[in-house]
């Protein structure tokens, strides 16, 4: 009988412990990173080479893939619109971009950031400006890096869910998983 009442009583602690999961750690989805990641569409910004060229670049269709091709990466993929404005005249692009970085919570923030972010691929159309883009992109990829670096990619809110709320009160660190970013609760 004891060996009985001992066997149950592990058996409803483990299973109490596997419920409390939700308890211990707060998840945000691909879904939740991208809808927070339209606030950064339109992205607008001028790049120039020594008066040679200039460009005015919009950035949008933000979209995140969360752990899904690099571990403990997020990528994103998106569009420039780029005008181009140079001593041969005045051209127009269209690029669509891959890019990497790297999620950082900030606590104090209660926000994630996205730190390191790189441009891994670009294609351009028309693909006879692909030459004079990519010799836009290391200025587009530091204004890119700066700007994620300085503006969350998802900023936790009391006003979303409880989840959410506990999680800004509790967070104390962030792990990357396929599809979702998790915020733990307990060191």
């Amino acid at each position: 009988m004891r060996k009985f009442v001992f066997c149950l009583s592990v058996f409803f602690t483990v299973l109490l412990l596997s419920g409390c999961n939700h308890l211990t750690e707060y998840s945000i989805s691909e879904q939740q990173v991208n809808k927070a990641l339209q606030k950064h569409d339109n992205y607008q910004k001028d790049i120039g080479v020594n008066g040679l060229a200039n460009a005015h670049i919009v950035l949008s269709n933000l979209q995140a893939a969360i752990g899904r091709e690099e571990p403990n990466k997020v990528m994103l993929s998106g569009s420039a619109d780029i005008r181009l404005q140079s001593l041969f005249g005045d051209k127009h692009a269209v690029v669509n971009l891959k890019m990497k970085a790297q999620p950082v919570f900030d606590p104090q923030q209660s926000a994630i950031y996205l730190r390191d972010l790189q441009i891994t691929d670009i294609q351009v159309t028309p693909e006879k400006l692909h030459d004079v883009v990519s010799a836009l992109t290391p200025l587009l990829n530091q204004s890119l890096k700066h700007y994620f670096e300085e503006n969350p990619a998802y900023v936790l809110s009391a006003d979303h869910s409880t989840g959410e709320a506990l999680a800004k009160k509790l967070a104390k660190g962030l792990e990357v998983r396929p599809g979702e970013l998790v915020i733990s609760l307990t060191p």
